[in-house]
């Protein structure tokens, strides 16, 4: 991943409602391209409207990234073209494919340095902006989640700037490793290793409730 990427779009999302049953649930997942710099800081873009704080937002999760290689993918998949910021993404960027990424690697657009922290999981306001009942489970099988990222070194970033990628050093647990553990949390072993690198603190706390739950054959 030494190759050099572009800032495709900057994507905001104002709040706005959508269907839930009966209910209407309030959201940020619709996200509109800004022109011009946009600034980053260490709780992401200012105005980027976050509708369930349990789960998105916070410095763990500040900025979501999708991957152009992704959208492609998906364009095969649905039939048609996905504008930037579908998947609700802050930013949408050439060339890049979340599954091939590590937990730590790093994003550089200008002064602004990202770090990976955890994959997307995908969610039911996920299906509802898609029109699709069973997208959770199309997201979850497509295994190309996106990017949640800590700012490391805040900065202002525009559509066209260049992106580079500093892979971590030593070990490392891929982004799609972390997306399977969360559904297979039997897997114990890739649950220590990712105790061991710099995830979010959201699946750090899920995580370690899993390793206190009894294994197999204990009480």
């Amino acid at each position: 991943m030494g190759k050099t990427m572009d800032l495709l779009s900057v994507n905001i999302g104002l709040m706005r409602t959508q269907p839930r049953g009966a209910e209407l649930e309030t959201t940020g997942i619709y996200k509109l391209s800004a022109s011009g710099s946009v600034h980053i800081g260490p709780l992401g873009i200012d105005g980027d409207f976050i509708g369930d704080t349990d789960n998105h937002g916070g410095p763990d999760q500040a900025i979501y990234v999708y991957g152009e290689e992704d959208y492609t993918w998906w364009s095969g998949a649905l039939g048609h073209r996905l504008e930037a910021g579908t998947f609700g993404e802050n930013l949408t960027i050439s060339g890049l494919q979340s599954a091939a990424f590590a937990i730590g690697d790093r994003l550089r657009i200008g002064a602004l340095v990202l770090e990976v922290s955890a994959p997307r999981i995908p969610c039911s306001t996920l299906a509802r902006r898609m029109g699709d009942p069973l997208f959770v489970k199309k997201f979850s099988r497509a295994e190309r989640p996106g990017l949640y990222c800590r700012v490391i070194h805040e900065g202002a970033v525009r559509a066209g700037d260049a992106v580079g990628i500093e892979p971590r050093e030593g070990s490392t647990v891929g982004v799609v490793d972390m997306f399977r553990q969360h559904y297979h949390p039997e897997q114990r072993q890739l649950g220590q290793r990712l105790l061991e690198a710099p995830i979010s603190a959201r699946a750090r706390v899920e995580i370690e409730r899993q390793f206190a739950k009894p294994g197999p054959g204990k009480s």
